[in-house]
């Protein structure tokens, strides 16, 4: 089989001195961290739909970026060449998982019977490459928001017939993340939602689609998948407002229907910060909830107001939410996820590894500083210390839930004023990650 990268050599790790472009400067697959290898923190996994996919193609013109891989694309020949471009490429970054949509794999026929036959083809296609090669499907899912029959939404759809062909494209696609074995499927409700209440009845909706998400776990359960389903929340975008807003409301929904058993979350950061939160709050309150999944690693320009899923480079930003996965106890069944994609102008094949080698990198020196961040100890110390007062007393009878309303309010009426709280000495503690970085 011919090369696709040609002139692209397998990435290396060369350290944080090298020069090379084509070289990790701080990802080192088996370097221990916290007691893990870096990789098995990490579980990079490679995006089928911008990597092998996106051309950089905007509303303001079409694709910079070829991504042919020698056939034409809308062929089955091109979804076969994305399969081979594609293994290339996660062999020679040393990624071990990926993840895909359904029609991502294949051109979309007007005939839904054809497209489950090419996709047959392509997850056979595949399965063959996967044997022996140590790559893993991180999750699979459903484009339900392409399509013209979405406009509406899908699990959301005002019409029983959308809502069938939903239900078809999530059976389909959990059917191929079953048989390559995947880790988890992932719904992401990209027109789940409305422009106006004027023509929406929001409980009619959501019903609706929590009816649909029970009939896919119901299905999957059925043919003894284990896996673990996810839900990727996001405020807006192309809807004015979407049901899975953040994390907070996805649990919430989750709970109320019932489904929390069988879903955690899919933090996207770039959602996050759409939605007014940081990439961390997202991952903390998905984590104080026990269902911290899976995470989506790109981030966006907060100059822009759109989903600019730009390749991760703040370290800050990679250090806190390590900081906040390695608290949670770290991955279990997700992974780490590139739903990100190279700037229009940064169009070669060259590019496409550069962009991945700069998230990596992004996202390891993130591990090593949280990690630094966690041994130094002082702002857990501080934490610990501000909720003391709960720890004796008054305080420890709040926490143990046993204080009445009367008790509480004589012990106020007895102090007559409080003192005030302690100092949250924010500066003093971002002088502490500022010394961990730098010092």
């Amino acid at each position: 089989m011919a090369e696709i990268f040609n002139g692209i050599p397998k990435i290396k790790y060369e350290g944080a001195k090298s020069k090379n472009p084509l070289a990790f400067k701080y990802y080192d697959a088996n370097k221990v961290v916290a007691g893990k290898k870096m990789k098995d923190h990490l579980r990079f996994a490679m995006a089928w739909w911008h990597n092998l996919s996106a051309t950089g193609a905007d509303m303001f013109g079409p694709g910079t970026a070829c991504k042919a891989f020698g056939a034409e694309p809308g062929t089955m020949e091109h979804a076969m060449a994305k399969v081979d471009a594609g293994f290339e490429f996660m062999d020679k970054l040393g990624i071990e998982f990926f993840c895909f949509h359904d029609v991502d794999l294949v051109p979309e026929s007007e005939d839904i019977n054809e497209t489950n036959e090419r996709i047959d083809q392509v997850v056979d296609y595949i399965a063959k490459k996967k044997k022996g090669s140590g790559k893993k499907l991180l999750w699979g899912t459903a484009n339900m928001f392409s399509n013209p029959r979405y406009i509406s939404g899908a699990g959301s759809s005002g019409s029983p017939d959308v809502y069938c062909f939903a239900a078809a494209q999530i059976k389909k696609a959990l059917d191929a993340t079953i048989k390559l074995g995947g880790a988890g499927y992932t719904f992401w409700g990209g027109r789940e939602g409305y422009e106006t209440l004027i023509n929406t009845d929001v409980k009619f909706e959501l019903d609706n689609i929590a009816r649909l998400m029970r009939a896919a776990v119901d299905y999957a359960r059925g043919k003894g998948w284990k896996g673990t389903f996810y839900i990727e929340p996001k405020p807006k975008e192309p809807m004015k407002h979407q049901y899975d807003f953040d994390a907070a409301t996805a649990i919430g929904f989750l709970r109320q229907y019932g489904l929390d058993k069988d879903f955690k979350m899919n933090i996207e950061a770039n959602h996050a910060t759409l939605a007014g939160h940081t990439f961390r709050h997202d991952l903390r309150i998905s984590a104080i909830n026990g269902m911290l999944g899976s995470v989506d690693a790109n981030q966006g320009d907060l100059l822009l107001g759109w989903d600019t899923d730009e390749f991760p480079y703040d370290v800050y930003e990679t250090t806190w939410a390590m900081y906040e996965i390695l608290k949670a106890g770290g991955f279990t069944t997700g992974g780490l996820n590139f739903d990100a994609k190279n700037r229009r102008p940064s169009y070669t094949y060259e590019d496409m590894f550069l962009g991945f080698i700069l998230g990596m990198d992004a996202f390891a020196l993130g591990l090593i500083k949280a990690n630094a961040l966690i041994k130094d100890g002082r702002i857990d110390k501080f934490v610990e210390e501000k909720y003391a007062g709960y720890k004796k007393g008054i305080g420890k009878k709040i926490v143990s839930g046993k204080a009445t309303l009367e008790e509480l309010s004589d012990h106020a009426l007895k102090l007559g004023k409080p003192d005030m709280p302690p100092s949250g000495k924010q500066e003093y503690l971002e002088s502490i990650v500022n010394q961990v970085f730098f010092g």
